[in-house]
């Protein structure tokens, strides 16, 4: 069924209403988090505020769309979000360096990660999927995989190179900058996908106390590897592809 499509000012006002909304989640795993860990009051607020620069962004960023609000599918990813800036928020703070915060982070991350693809499957069933939901969805993953990396590096149970873990994605983002061909659109393929499931699940267990330390610097080494190779295997496609086009360009 058809969606009409509301006036900007109203499909604004509509988007603020889901975006203050999602402060009570916010709320409510800041609360939590702070409570189980014994963090400060400030706590809480250092939530609010990242959630209040992630508000903002989609906000500005959020192209009007033919329905109320930022969409079913995209409320779906800030309750994602509210998990992942909490993780965030807790990169300061000494108290993952013992067993039950880096058990806390571990449980949180496992949620957030658990949750992705929710949002793909609630825009599939709602008939709301747009390119900003999948591009909003792919940032917030990326982000959390970057989140997860400092807290590994803070947990002092793998060496600063597991940083390198949650950049492969930037620095190809980046190289486009660079060489334009870079940025051309990729054919699906469920080995990204593959490789960012491993990257998650290849960070929880280096969080995990019960993993040794040896166990959890081979996967995430094993994870590494993974994930340029198939970096690599994009960037040659995608430069055969430009080779071919001036080929063609050429010939014509």
């Amino acid at each position: 069924m058809p969606h009409a499509s509301p006036a900007p000012s109203s499909f604004r006002t509509d988007v603020l209403t889901d975006l203050a909304l999602g402060v009570a989640p916010a709320l409510l795993v800041a609360g939590t988090t702070g409570w189980a860990l014994g963090l400060s009051p400030m706590f809480p607020i250092s939530v609010l505020t990242l959630y209040a620069l992630f508000a903002g962004l989609v906000f500005y960023l959020l192209p009007e769309q033919p329905w109320f609000g930022i969409g079913a599918a995209n409320r779906v990813t800030v309750v994602r979000a509210t998990l992942v800036l909490a993780l965030a928020a807790l990169a300061p703070h000494s108290t993952i360096h013992t067993a039950p915060g880096q058990w806390w982070i571990v449980g949180v991350a496992t949620v957030a990660l658990g949750l992705d693809g929710l949002d793909g499957l609630v825009a599939r069933r709602t008939g709301t999927s747009t390119p900003f939901g999948a591009r909003f969805d792919m940032e917030l993953d990326s982000f959390l995989m970057v989140v997860l990396t400092i807290l590994v590096w803070q947990s002092g149970r793998v060496g600063s190179w597991i940083l390198l873990l949650g950049l492969p994605r930037y620095v190809f983002i980046s190289a486009g900058w660079l060489w334009p061909w870079l940025e051309a659109p990729l054919p699906q393929r469920v080995r990204r996908k593959t490789g960012c499931v491993a990257q998650g699940i290849a960070l929880v267990l280096c969080l995990s106390p019960v993993v040794p330390t040896l166990a959890a610097s081979v996967g995430a080494l094993a994870t590494l590897l993974l994930l340029i190779g198939s970096f690599g295997v994009d960037v040659v496609w995608l430069f055969r592809r430009r080779t071919l086009s001036r080929t063609d360009g050429a010939v014509g």
